[in-house]
C-alpha cells in the first residue's frame, strides 16, 4: 500500500467544496482539501498537475450484470420487451462455464473502470450446476483490478413448471440458496471503514422466486446486517404478474415479504403511484435509475424527483450489458439526465442531479458513507477527465461540458488511493487481450447455446 501523500494540484475543475488548488490524499484516504489560492498544510510527497483535469468522485454503478457482456446485440434478444427478451435469453444465459463468468466479470468491470467507476454493484443470479461458485468467481476478478464492489447473490427459486419466467435449469431450491448466501457472507463481507468487497443478498425479481424465498432472505439479512436488491416495477408486465400470482401489487407484495426498510433498494422502480412512492420514502428504501436500459427495453421513466421528494435516496446503474450494450458509467450519467429532463423539464434536471445520482446517491444505496464524496476523511477515489478531444472544444464550463459533450473514457482514475488507470489505460492490463478472449468466450456461450 503506498503511504505517500499526494497532492492532487490546481484542478481544471473539482466536483466539490472548498477544493479549488486540490485535494491532499495519504493512503487510501482524503486527508486535506486545498481551498484557491492555498498550499497544502501537510508535507508533501508525490504532486500530480491536475490543472488540465476535471476532479470527481469515483462514480458508483448500483446495478449490472456482467455476465451479460457475453450476449450484447443477441439477434435472438433484439427489438424486444422485458419479458420476451428474458425469456429468449435465459436459454442462452444457462449454458455460461465458469471460465466465460470470469471473463466476462474481468471485461465489465474494465470498461466500468475506465469510465471512472470506481465501485460496481453486480446482481448475479444465475447459477446453473456449472456456475455455484459464481460468486467467488467475481470477487477474484474484482481483487484482481482492484476495484471495490458490492456483489449481490441472486436467486431464482420459482421457474417455469410453478408459474414463474426462467427455465427450470437455472433455478435453485430455497435451502441451497440461503445456504450460500450465508457461506458467502462469512467469507467475503467486510465492514470496514474502506471495504473493498462487501456481499449483498439479491432474490431477482417477484416473477423468478418464490414468496418465501423473499421472507428468509430478508430475515437473513437482518441476521447479518447486509443489504437487500432486487428488481421491481421495472415494466407493467411485472405489476401484472404480481396483482395475478400474488394479488398484491409490487410495492404492497414487498410490504408483505418485509422489504420495506432502510437496508433494501431496487433496480428500476418505474412504475409506482404516489402512495406508493410516499410509502417507499418514508420506508428509506433506495431506487436505483438505469435510463439506457429502461430506454432499450422501453420499460417508462423513473419518477427520481418525486421519490427523492418523498425520502428515497436515487443513484444510478448501467444495468446489464445485454439491456444496456455497455459498462460506461459517465455516458450513464448523460442519459440519466437527459432521460429525466423529458420527464421534468430541462430546469429541474441539471448536470450536477446527475454527479450527485453517481456519487452521494449511489453511495447511499449500498449504505456507504465512505466513498461518493470529495471530503476529509473519506475513500481517496477519483475520477479525472480531461477536455482534450473535438468533442470537447469551445466549452466553457467543464462540469457541464463533461455531460453535455459526451466524455466516455477517463484519463486517470484512482481507487483507494492507488493509480488503476493512467493515462487512460488500465495499469498492467493488456486490453486488445482481454477483448480477444472475451469475444472467443462469448463466440463459445453462443455455439454452447445453439448445439
Amino acid at each position: 500500500m503506498n503511504q505517500a501523500t499526494i497532492w492532487v494540484k490546481d484542478p481544471l475543475a473539482i466536483y466539490a467544496k472548498n477544493s479549488k488548488s486540490g485535494i491532499v490524499i495519504k493512503g487510501q484516504e482524503i486527508i486535506e482539501l486545498v481551498g484557491a489560492g492555498k498550499a497544502p498544510l501537510s508535507q508533501i510527497d508525490e504532486v500530480y498537475d491536475a490543472s488540465e483535469s476535471v476532479v470527481l468522485p469515483g462514480l458508483i454503478n448500483t446495478h449490472h450484470h456482467f455476465y451479460q457482456t457475453l450476449t450484447r446485440a443477441y439477434p435472438e434478444a433484439l427489438n424486444k420487451e422485458l419479458f420476451p427478451w428474458l425469456k429468449s435469453l435465459y436459454r442462452v444465459w444457462a449454458h455460461i462455464q465458469p471460465e466465460m463468468l470470469a471473463v466476462s466479470t474481468e471485461l465489465a468491470l474494465s470498461e466500468l473502470l475506465l469510465s471512472g467507476c470506481t465501485t460496481a454493484s453486480d446482481h448475479h443470479y444465475l447459477f446453473p450446476s456449472q456456475l455455484e461458485n459464481a460468486i467467488d468467481i467475481q470477487v477474484e476478478q474484482a481483487q484482481k483490478l482492484g476495484m471495490r464492489v458490492v456483489l449481490t447473490r441472486g436467486s431464482m427459486s420459482l421457474g417455469e413448471k410453478d408459474g414463474g419466467l426462467p427455465p427450470q435449469s437455472v433455478v435453485q431450491t430455497k435451502e441451497q440458496i440461503l445456504s450460500d448466501s450465508e457461506r458467502l457472507i462469512k467469507s467475503y463481507h467486510n465492514t470496514d471503514e474502506g471495504a473493498m468487497t462487501q456481499i449483498a443478498l439479491a432474490p431477482c425479481s417477484p416473477f423468478s422466486v418464490t414468496t418465501e424465498l423473499m421472507q428468509d432472505t430478508a430475515e437473513l439479512a437482518e441476521q447479518y446486517d447486509v443489504r437487500l436488491h432486487t428488481h421491481l416495477a421495472e415494466t407493467i408486465d411485472e405489476e401484472n404478474f404480481c396483482l395475478k400470482k400474488f394479488g398484491l401489487r409490487t410495492v404492497d407484495y414487498l410490504e408483505s415479504v418485509g422489504w420495506l426498510s432502510e437496508r433494501t433498494w431496487l433496480a428500476h422502480g418505474i412504475h409506482f403511484n404516489p402512495e406508493e412512492i410516499q410509502k417507499l420514502g418514508q420506508s428509506g428504501v433506495g431506487i436505483c435509475h438505469c435510463p439506457s436500459s429502461n430506454m432499450m427495453l422501453a420499460s417508462g421513466i423513473c419518477r427520481s424527483l418525486e421519490l427523492e421528494e418523498a425520502g428515497c435516496s436515487v443513484g444510478l446503474g448501467v444495468d446489464g450489458s445485454a439491456s444496456n450494450d455497455g459498462s460506461n458509467m459517465i455516458a450513464e450519467l448523460r442519459q440519466g439526465m437527459y432521460l429525466q429532463r423529458l420527464r421534468y423539464g430541462a430546469s429541474k434536471i441539471t448536470h450536477n442531479h446527475a454527479y450527485e445520482w453517481a456519487s452521494t446517491g449511489s453511495a447511499k444505496l449500498l449504505g456507504r458513507n465512505d466513498i461518493g464524496e470529495i471530503e476529509t476523511g473519506k475513500q481517496a477515489d477519483l475520477a479525472l477527465f480531461k477536455l482534450d478531444e473535438l468533442r470537447f472544444s469551445g466549452s466553457h464550463d467543464p462540469l457541464a461540458a463533461l455531460l453535455l459533450c459526451g466524455a466516455q473514457r477517463a484519463d486517470r482514475v484512482m481507487v483507494a488511493g492507488q493509480w488503476r488507470v493512467v493515462d487512460g489505460k488500465i495499469v498492467d492490463k493488456d486490453e486488445a487481450e482481454l477483448i480477444h478472449r472475451h469475444s472467443d468466450a462469448a463466440k463459445k456461450l453462443r455455439q454452447l447455446a445453439s448445439a
